[in-house]
């Protein structure tokens, strides 16, 4: 069997073109055929410093790909493909993964920004309009049908619908309904896995066997709750794993049959980035091979299996083959990895301006950092230039970090240097973090150490996107000792035009903050408790009442954890950035 002919890459004007689209060309609502639009929106943005950038980002994938593709070619040389093929045909241990007990739902909620909006705004039903500022975050079903979209700079929007009304974005009244709807889906999955504010998994084998409800039902049901409660409308999608998602937006519901054949019939026709996890660079990546749909990775698992290591075999078959986790959980505590605030603004270049945006910056993440009970070693400052460009830069402290002071203090050290800088976004971010609940273990915390895993459950985090650049099967079946990838090695994605809702930063709120005193929701069988730390007499059962001891002892450790701190800044003197010679940044 010959090695494959190299496969025509798409030419650089063309996949241009496709990348200023944006990333959310797939969305309910918009028009199949969308070639007119893209046309207008690469002739919009001809000349602008986005335009500029995308292009330089478009030549840098380019370059990318024609590598990849020469080192194709040279693994398949003199390889005889048809025994490559039958190797990875021998792997059996995939379909042992296979698990068709559980019953899997993905709720998305119909345009959510927008319909929150048309709640408090009546005048805007049936009007094209997007919400957001510079950049959009979402738009109507009515301005979709124009081409609007999220992740589409307003300037262009208004291109293709000069008619759009352009609303501001309401973080707390996002956050409120968020946390409505997030309450009733734990009516039918108490251990639900938010995956976002408007969008979640549900395990309701259980709910659905205790009801003696069939699935599609348990999800009719589930979707008239959300619409008689919160008067907007919610999609679902309902398999044996996690595969299925948008297949009937918006306001409805699949159901895909659970049998081995039905799945796999499913999976060959879907596009490949449809699938969670792929997005607009892989989708390259992938299409430059010959693969465009999941059937293609069949077809092409020889080339797969010789470039393991740049593609993950064990992630694509499992995708062919339909093979998901079905493990729903909320991510937990002690799997936080960071915590960080943005903002983006019009473009500023007056350096005073600037360190006053990052000090306002620092006074969020001080605020998100205390209320969630973390102290942090290391500081990360990102910016994006004017021109679009992103970079970053870090620095680690020999003491806990828990203070504005401290925080901006670091970030203006690490920006100061870059000088002069005209910038559109900045951003801090805490890591290395050290959980200043869990350093109370000891102590009170003792005495309820049987009731203590269920109040964490239910201080479950609304993940709001901002740097979800993994997946919960990832973390739960490395924990298992699972041998299968889930993800394509070395291509962690993070387009920044994927990345839209960092860009409206809610108001400081970070993803642990939705639920910060569980104690004050309402319960099955509330009574009246009295906490030992602050003696307030609360309304709960004994799972809020752990929780709210947990948030009384957060704050005592997180004053401990500020003067030792303050303590430690005074006496170690503070080190200083290396100069660098300005205007030359690295990515």
């Amino acid at each position: 069997m010959q090695p494959p002919s190299p496969s025509p890459t798409t030419s650089q004007s063309a996949s241009l073109i496709k990348r200023l689209a944006g990333p959310s060309t797939g969305k309910a609502g918009l028009a199949t055929d969308q070639t007119e639009i893209n046309r207008i929106i690469a002739e919009a943005s001809k000349g602008s410093q986005f335009y500029e950038n995308e292009k330089r980002k478009d030549k840098d994938l380019t370059d990318r790909i024609m590598r990849i593709l020469k080192q194709r070619d040279e693994v398949c040389r003199g390889v005889d493909l048809g025994k490559v093929e039958k190797t990875v045909d021998q792997i059996v241990q995939l379909e042992s993964k296979r698990d068709l007990s559980q019953v899997i739902v993905h709720v998305d909620m119909d345009a959510f920004f927008a319909n929150v909006e048309v709640l408090y705004n009546p005048d805007l039903t049936g009007k094209p309009f997007g919400v957001g500022h510079g950049v959009l975050s979402t738009a109507s079903y009515e301005a979709r049908k124009y081409g609007v979209r999220s992740g589409m700079p307003a300037f262009i929007a208004k291109k293709l619908c000069p008619e759009l009304i352009i609303v501001s974005t309401s973080g707390s009244r996002y956050m409120e309904v968020s946390g409505r709807v997030m309450a009733i889906l734990r009516r039918y999955d108490p251990e639900m896995a938010p995956a976002g504010c408007d969008e979640g998994y549900l395990n309701i084998t259980q709910y659905c066997n205790e009801h003696e409800s069939k699935p599609e039902d348990c999800v009719r049901e589930i979707r008239a709750t959300v619409l008689a409660e919160t008067k907007l409308t919610i999609s679902a999608g309902i398999a044996p794993n996690k595969i299925c998602s948008d297949k009937n937006k918006p306001n409805g519901q699949f159901m895909l049959p659970f049998n081995r054949g039905a799945i796999l019939d499913f999976m060959r026709q879907l596009p490949i980035r449809k699938v969670h996890g792929i997005g607009r660079v892989n989708e390259r990546l992938l299409e430059s091979i010959g693969i465009r749909t999941c059937e293609d990775i069949h077809a092409h698992r020889a080339v797969l299996q010789l470039m393991d290591k740049q593609f993950g075999l064990h992630f694509l078959l499992r995708i062919y083959l339909g093979i998901s986790s079905n493990v729903v959980k909320p991510h937990q505590r002690e799997e936080r990895k960071s915590i960080g605030a943005e903002r983006t603004f019009h473009p500023i270049h007056d350096q005073q301006l600037l360190l006053k945006k990052l000090e306002e910056i620092a006074g969020a993440l001080e605020n998100d950092m205390a209320e969630d009970g973390w102290s942090a070693r290391t500081i990360t400052l990102k910016f994006k230039l004017d021109t679009f460009q992103v970079f970053t830069r870090a620095k680690s402290c020999d003491h806990w970090i828990v203070s504005k002071e401290d925080i901006f203090s670091i970030g203006k050290e690490l920006l100061q240097p870059e000088f002069p800088l005209s910038l559109r976004l900045l951003g801090l971010r805490a890591t290395k973090l050290k959980d200043l609940r869990a350093s109370e273990s000891k102590g009170i915390k003792r005495f309820f150490n049987s009731a203590q895993d269920s109040a964490r459950k239910r201080l479950k985090t609304l993940d709001d996107g901002y740097e979800n650049t993994g997946t919960e099967a990832e973390a739960q079946e490395a924990s298992a000792g699972d041998f299968l990838d889930d993800s394509m090695p070395g291509f962690h994605e993070h387009d920044e035009a994927d990345d839209i809702l960092s860009q409206q930063r809610w108001e400081g709120h970070s993803e642990d903050q939705i639920e910060a005193d569980p104690s004050t929701a309402e319960t099955d069988q509330a009574e009246s408790l009295s906490c030992p730390i602050c003696f307030r007499t609360l309304q709960t059962d004994n799972s809020g009442l752990n929780a709210h001891i947990d948030f009384c002892l957060s704050r005592q450790e997180i004053l401990k954890v500020q003067i030792e701190a303050s303590q430690a800044t005074r006496s170690v003197p503070r080190s200083h950035a290396a100069s660098r010679k300005k205007g030359k940044h690295k990515a």
